[in-house]
């Protein structure tokens, strides 16, 4: 990895908050892309292409979580040794085919390869645009940094569950709802290729000042030891990355059930899709706050208290009926969601030397997204065994047992610095 500035880059919100902008802004268009298929793509499945069973539907959301999931392993570590700014542009790359492959694809297949692509352009953008904000802004204000980060995303994908499943109202299910994808990621790749800088120099500034919290954690650290302390050696770094899996795992159950659920429970594509855009429109709006409360009274406990509210959320979901009952538990699973998220990312950012952040950030975001693959075949096999509801009750059981694993295992990450407010 090679600094690409030549003047001493200064760490801080403030001090870089042209390029921040930016990147909260490249964010939302990452959002924007995986938002298309939010209210649409389930609905595809049994409407144009006959799947009758939910695991042969949930495929695609399979393909996309395995695929991002490993690029996102990768993507930290070319990032470290190659730069941010060539992996970030690579992932929009990726992204170009996807809206057309959506509009034209003639089976299913096709669909499936689409969401492969959108894992990769997923996997690649949006761990770089983490990665990048977190090198922008130092040790203090990195909640802050995840949760306006996350904001930008998250918000994206409501706006364009509520766009998609407006267009499908108004022009059917294809090819207009995804003429959105195709704007998203040529605006996307331009931002990125052209405005974008790269952010090396800050990762070598800050391990020139990093403070070690445990000096076995130091620089020199082996991607094989990274893999290892994030998955199941080091407590916090592993439970992050547990708590993460289960996240995206009632994620990935609630992109593929939740659509379904409401056409049967009578509610127009129009009405799915505002209801879709709740939970990741709270979600996006409390991470503006949660974030930034991480910096100030820990990360622990705030990632405990999410799951819990995630569950509640789910199982008023899977009992209720009726719009507002739906609605309401929208609401309470993005609100327990915007407490865990950007505060999930930033307790692996407090532990993970800047040497090797991005490397951790890679492996914390690869067992996080091969939740999506989990949750699709689990909500798939309980949904055609014992129906939605069911399995949407399932999901929310092992998301408030992971809350419970994060109250015992893990230990308060948040810098001493931050905690005296310094």
């Amino acid at each position: 990895m090679r600094p690409v500035d030549h003047v001493t880059p200064r760490l801080g919100l403030r001090e870089n908050l042209p390029q921040f902008v930016l990147l909260v802004a490249v964010n939302a268009l990452v959002g924007g892309m995986v938002g298309q298929e939010r209210t649409v793509v389930p609905l595809l499945a049994e409407a144009e292409f006959g799947l009758a069973s939910y695991s042969a539907m949930l495929t695609f959301i399979v393909a996309f979580g395995l695929t991002k999931a490993v690029v996102n392993y990768f993507a930290g570590t070319l990032a470290d040794r190659f730069g941010r700014k060539p992996v970030l542009v690579a992932g929009w790359l990726a992204a170009l085919p996807v809206p057309l492959l959506l509009m034209w694809a003639p089976t299913w297949e096709w669909v499936v390869i689409a969401n492969i692509l959108l894992g990769l352009n997923q996997g690649l953008t949006w761990s770089l645009t983490v990665i990048m904000k977190i090198d922008l802004v130092g040790p203090h204000r990195r909640g802050l940094a995840m949760g306006l980060n996350e904001a930008a995303g998250y918000g994206a994908v409501a706006l364009a569950a509520w766009v998609t499943g407006a267009a499908a109202t108004e022009f059917g299910l294809r090819p207009a709802p995804f003429l959105l994808g195709v704007a998203v990621g040529a605006l996307g790749l331009g931002l990125s290729a052209v405005a974008v800088r790269e952010t090396a120099g800050h990762v070598a500034e800050e391990s020139r000042t990093h403070v070690r919290r445990d000096a076995s954690l130091d620089a020199a650290v082996p991607a094989r030891r990274v893999f290892a302390l994030a998955t199941w050696r080091e407590p916090a770094l592993s439970s992050a990355s547990q708590a993460g899996l289960v996240n995206n795992l009632n994620e990935g159950a609630a992109w593929g059930l939740f659509p379904v659920l409401f056409v049967a429970g009578g509610l127009s594509t129009g009405r799915v899709g505002l209801l879709i855009a709740i939970a990741p429109a709270v979600w996006a709006i409390g991470q503006l706050v949660t974030g930034a409360v991480s910096d100030r009274i820990g990360r622990k406990w705030l990632i405990a208290a999410g799951q819990w509210t995630e569950a509640a959320g789910l199982v008023t979901i899977a009992l209720g009926d009726g719009v507002a009952v739906w609605a309401a538990g929208s609401a309470l699973f993005g609100a327990g969601t915007a407490l865990a998220y950007p505060t999930l990312l930033a307790a692996v950012g407090d532990v993970a030397h800047p040497a090797w952040r991005g490397a951790a950030v890679g492996v914390y975001r690869f067992w996080r997204d091969i939740g999506f693959a989990v949750g699709a075949v689990l909500a798939g096999v309980l949904a055609d065994a014992f129906g939605v509801a069911t399995a949407i009750v399932v999901v929310a059981a092992v998301t408030a047992a992971s809350g419970l694993d994060v109250a015992g295992r893990m230990y308060e990450t948040r810098p001493p610095h931050a905690r005296s407010g310094a």
